[in-house]
Order: structure tokens, then C-alpha cells, then sequence
């Protein structure tokens, strides 16, 4: 079965936590397959993020960055990031009505001229249109998709030199050694965990 629509914790619409787009709201695609990651946890997520350094020269990671959503589901992910100073996203969703609603989100904000759409496994991802150097990975719980969506990624040449990455899976989810990636951090929020890596 291929790797589809992932996301977090809540039903119904989410909202922008931070930056221009703060308190905006967004739709959550129906169905049983999109987990959103929750208003929470991406606060919790982008927060890290801006205050550990780990950009260029100890800048936060987020601005002006190429970003890679690539289980999107609702493209929070994405949208949080260029609404708090990314300059692209590029979002993998291969779920027809999912993906529609990534475009729908995107348009809604105004942010459909930097965010791209990609209707493509992130087991079998098309080659790079350009590397990205922050990327988050919310696959489906339990089905140990990091790794190999990790190996095609770097393959395919959607990482960047340096690239940090942001995982997240259940707690109780034991994420193997990744070849190439360096553990930056990691943190847990209720049963989500989230993995800091530096691509």
C-alpha cells in the first residue's frame, strides 16, 4: 500500500499559529487517512525551530527556506512555514481529495504562487525541482515509511547539504538509525513525539 495522506492530532479546521497568516483559518481533508498535526504541536514545533540555531550562522531554519512537506495531508506544515518566513514550499500528497484540499488551503491564504503541489508517493518522489533545506515527514503511524522516505528523498535529490528535518511519529514508535541524518533533538508532546534531524 502506498504512503499516503498523514497530519497529527485534530479534526475539522485548523488555524495558522504564528506569523503573517496567524489566526487564519484551514480545512482538514475528510476521511480517515489525514491525522492534522494540532494547532499545539506545531506551535510547540515551530517554536523549536526558531530558537535552537540550527539555520545558516545560527539563523532560525524557517526563513527564507525551501521547505518540503511531504505526507501534506491539510499542508499545515507547509503553510505554517511560509507564513512565518519561508520563501517556497513544495507539498507531496498523492490522495486525490487531499491534495485538492492542500490547493484550496494554499489559495485561501494566498500563498498558492509558493506553494507547489506534487501529486506523487514519497516512497517514489519525481526528481527534485530544487533541494530543500527544511523538511517535515508526518507519515501514517506504524508503518516504518522514515527510512525509506528518507533514502528516495536524499535520492532523488530533495535534501539539501545540511538540511534539517522534522519527524514525527506515536511515542511509543521506535524510529531506526537514519543513515545520513544527525539526531539534533527530540521532544514529545502527549503521545506525538517529534524528531529534530540534521539532513
Amino acid at each position: 500500500m502506498p504512503a499516503t495522506a498523514s497530519g497529527g492530532t485534530a479534526r475539522g479546521g485548523l488555524r495558522i499559529v504564528g506569523g503573517r497568516h496567524r489566526g487564519r483559518r484551514i480545512e482538514v481533508p475528510p476521511g480517515e487517512g489525514v491525522r492534522p498535526t494540532s494547532d499545539r504541536i506545531r506551535e510547540a514545533l515551530f517554536n523549536v525551530l526558531m530558537h535552537q540555531g540550527w539555520g545558516p550562522e545560527g539563523a532560525n531554519p524557517v526563513l527564507a527556506a525551501t521547505v518540503l512537506d511531504v505526507f501534506a495531508g491539510s499542508g499545515a506544515l507547509a503553510l505554517e512555514a511560509l507564513s512565518r518566513g519561508a520563501a517556497r514550499a513544495f507539498a507531496f500528497e498523492q490522495d486525490r481529495i487531499a491534495a485538492r484540499q492542500v490547493q484550496a488551503n494554499a489559495r485561501g491564504l494566498g500563498e498558492a504562487g509558493r506553494l507547489t503541489l506534487i501529486e506523487a508517493d514519497a516512497l517514489d518522489p519525481p526528481p527534485a525541482r530544487a533541494p530543500a533545506n527544511l523538511i517535515f515527514l508526518d507519515p501514517p503511524y506504524g508503518r516504518d515509511l522514515v527510512a525509506p522516505a528518507l533514502a528516495a528523498l536524499r535520492r532523488r535529490g530533495w535534501i539539501a547539504p545540511g538540511a534539517v528535518l522534522v519527524v514525527e511519529t506515536d511515542k511509543a514508535e521506535r524510529l531506526p538509525p537514519l543513515a545520513g541524518a544527525e539526531r539534533l533533538a527530540e521532544k514529545t508532546y502527549g503521545k506525538t513525539r517529534l524528531v529534530f534531524l540534521r539532513g
